[in-house]
C-alpha cells in the first residue's frame, strides 16, 4: 500500500495475534512507509495495538514505566500511523509509519544508526511536499507550475537523452540522464496524483505474475 492511499482498515484480525507468547506484548517493529528505513522496535499490547489503529499515532506499552506510551508525546516526534501486518506466526508487528520529527531520542532519524533507506521513497515524498507547498524559486515548483503537458514534454526528452547517452556516450553520462529520467518521471506520476509506491505495485504484480506462469509452465 502506498503512503498516500493511507487507510485505518487494516486487514490484520487482532483476535488471530498471540499475545500470551510474551506475557501480553508482541515486538513492534516501525519501518518508515516512505523509503522502509527501520527507525525502532517496540512493544505493544493489545490496548497499545487498538489505540494506534483509532489514533493514527504510534502507540506502544512501555515495559520501563508500565503504561501506554505514544511515540513522540513529550516531544511531538510522533509516528503518523499508516499500516500494520504480522509475521507468519502471529508472534511479531510490523507497522508502517511517518514520522514527524527524528525517531531517535539521539535526535536521529532511525534508532539503527546505519539502517538503509531506499532514497528514491524520500525524493517522491520530497516531490509530493514540493507539489503541495509549491515554494518558489523551486525548480520542481515550476515543473508542477507548468502543467502536465509541459511535464510529460520533459520525460520525453530526458528519454531519449539517456537513451542516445547510453548508445554513444560514457558511463557517467547516462547516470546522469538516468536520474534526470527518474526525477522527472516522479513529477509526472505525482502531477497525476499517483506515486512511486504505486508504479512498484504493478511491477510486484506482474512479477507475481510471472513467477505464477513459470511455474505452470514447468
Amino acid at each position: 500500500m502506498s503512503p498516500d492511499s493511507k487507510s485505518l482498515d487494516n486487514a490484520i484480525d487482532i483476535d488471530t495475534l498471540d499475545f500470551a507468547k510474551q506475557d501480553g506484548l508482541l515486538p513492534a517493529i516501525v519501518q518508515d512507509a516512505r523509503n522502509r528505513r527501520v527507525l525502532m522496535l517496540g512493544y505493544m499490547n493489545r490496548e497499545a495495538l487498538e489505540l494506534t489503529l483509532s489514533s493514527g499515532k504510534v502507540t506502544f506499552f512501555s515495559r520501563s514505566k508500565n503504561r501506554l506510551w505514544m511515540k513522540g508525546e513529550t516531544t511531538g516526534d510522533v509516528l503518523e500511523f499508516i499500516r500494520v501486518e504480522t509475521d507468519c506466526d502471529a508472534d511479531t508487528l510490523l507497522v508502517q509509519a511517518i514520522p514527524h520529527g527524528p525517531t531517535c531520542h539521539l535526535k536521529r532519524c532511525s534508532c539503527f544508526a546505519d539502517a538503509p533507506a531506499n532514497f528514491l521513497g524520500e525524493l517522491d515524498a520530497l516531490v509530493k511536499e514540493r507539489e503541495s507547498l509549491r515554494p518558489s524559486g523551486s525548480y520542481t515548483t515550476s515543473l508542477f507550475e507548468g502543467g502536465i503537458r509541459r511535464i510529460a514534454q520533459k520525460v520525453g526528452e530526458e528519454g531519449v537523452e539517456t537513451a542516445l547517452a547510453a548508445v554513444v556516450q560514457d558511463d557517467s553520462a547516462l547516470l546522469g540522464e538516468a536520474a534526470d529520467l527518474l526525477f522527472h518521471l516522479l513529477v509526472a506520476l505525482r502531477a497525476r496524483g499517483l506515486s512511486l509506491a504505486d508504479a512498484e505495485d504493478v511491477l510486484v504484480q506482474r512479477h507475481g505474475k510471472a513467477k505464477s506462469t513459470k511455474s505452470q509452465g514447468g
